[in-house]
């Protein structure tokens, strides 16, 4: 089994560290965020790092990287507080993946790709139209991650949308029944499938005269 010691890893040839570093903590969530700018201008995004904070009330991050650069993403949604999050799929996985582009803030990525965008229900940013799972986003606060100058970025749920034939009676979204995908590192893309649902744990008895 290979090692790499913390040595090892700051010595690694730049490319070659980024996907380690980014496979290791396994496969993550892949989601379009869709946003548009005050004057109008849309816009969408890949993202691989949205992750649960909360049910009540119903809350998820997502991290941005720093912005010593332009991210139109992260700039949007500090004008208008307002965002979109649409579940990559098996058929639009690609076109999702070509957003990670770094077109101008005058250039659409739903013009540069086969992705189509949407409104609902007075939803000022736009939703990715035939994803299966969407849901309303609304600012809430951010975290600055002084180690990388990232920036933590925490959302309330307003609204959501789920395919019918995906949503059990129990309210479990069977993401493999959309073929709903995820990321392995930065660029390996797969459609998981559900292996089976185990009850909800407690712990075994143990017999006291042991």
């Amino acid at each position: 089994m290979p090692y790499f010691s913390r040595k090892d890893i700051d010595a690694l040839q730049h490319l070659y560290k980024i996907n380690l570093i980014n496979s290791c903590s396994g496969f993550k969530s892949a989601n379009l965020i869709g946003t548009k700018s005050k004057s109008g201008q849309e816009n969408v995004a890949v993202f691989s790092s949205v992750t649960h904070i909360g049910s009540s009330p119903p809350l998820l991050g997502f991290f941005c990287r720093p912005t010593s650069v332009m991210r139109h993403t992260y700039e949007n949604i500090k004008e208008t507080g307002v965002y979109t999050l649409n579940a990559i799929h098996l058929d639009n996985f690609e076109d999702a993946h070509h957003t990670s582009a770094k077109y101008e803030k005058s250039i659409s990525e739903f013009d540069m790709t086969n992705l189509v965008s949407e409104y609902k229900k007075d939803c000022f940013a736009p939703f990715v139209k035939a994803s299966p799972m969407q849901l309303e986003m609304q600012f809430v606060t951010e975290y600055p991650i002084k180690e990388n100058d990232t920036i933590l970025v925490i959302g309330e749920i307003k609204g959501l949308h789920i395919n019918k034939d995906i949503l059990e009676d129990d309210g479990f979204i069977n993401l493999s029944k959309a073929k709903i995908a995820s990321i392995n590192g930065l660029d390996g893309y797969t459609i998981p499938n559900l292996e089976k649902r185990l009850a909800y744990q407690r712990p075994k008895q143990v017999d006291s005269a042991q």
